[in-house]
């Protein structure tokens, strides 16, 4: 990790507000940790969360979506970094305790929106950049149409202990991809391939 913007939110931003009250002391382990919510839900390992967020390489003037927010904890960081986060969340407990975290930390330029993570949120779209803090089987098309031109997005596609942080360009209709590093997250529900038919 190199860039020095990253490094200071990760320095300023206090990890352990974001966990748990049982998991605080091992808050800056570089590990995945429980958060509660359905699923269940994890805050990413430290070091596999700022590579993804690094591979980004966000902009201060840029708009970002934060698909599967959490409790707030990369949108706090990717508010450091960009103009503008929507941090998206679909559990209900989760999406209010990352307004509420948000809110104390004075991340002003960082909104929690609450609905299902796999159709993103347009409505605030088109964005420079989308980050999904999961694993998932497959990126679905309706994020990929949230992208500006150029726009970038990351995220880590198989599950299981297989996973590739596989990073995406919008370049007009056309979505290109790269296979950045392996990586063994937690998957985020909601993007399941649909199951084919088997005799």
């Amino acid at each position: 990790m190199t860039d020095p913007a990253l490094i200071a939110a990760l320095m300023e931003i206090p990890r352990e507000a974001f966990v748990p009250e049982s998991q605080r002391a091992l808050a800056y382990r570089d590990d995945d940790l429980p958060i509660g919510g359905e699923g269940p839900r994890y805050l990413l390992e430290p070091l596999t969360l700022a590579r993804m967020i690094q591979a980004l390489n966000l902009q201060p003037g840029e708009r970002v979506l934060d698909v599967g927010c959490g409790s707030g904890y990369a949108a706090a960081l990717l508010a450091r970094l960009a103009q503008s986060v929507v941090a998206l969340e679909a559990d209900p407990v989760l999406s209010g305790e990352a307004a509420r975290l948000l809110d104390r930390l004075a991340a002003g330029n960082a909104t929690v929106a609450a609905g299902p993570l796999a159709a993103g949120w347009p409505k605030a779209g088109p964005f420079d950049a989308i980050l999904v803090e999961g694993a998932v089987e497959d990126v679905p098309q309706a994020l990929f149409g949230q992208l500006k031109d150029n726009g970038r997005l990351i995220a880590v596609v198989g599950c299981g202990g297989s996973g590739r942080a596989v990073l995406y360009r919008a370049l007009g209709r056309t979505i290109s991809s790269q296979a950045l590093f392996n990586a063994a997250i937690p998957a985020l529900p909601g993007f399941e391939k649909p199951k084919g038919f088997v005799f």
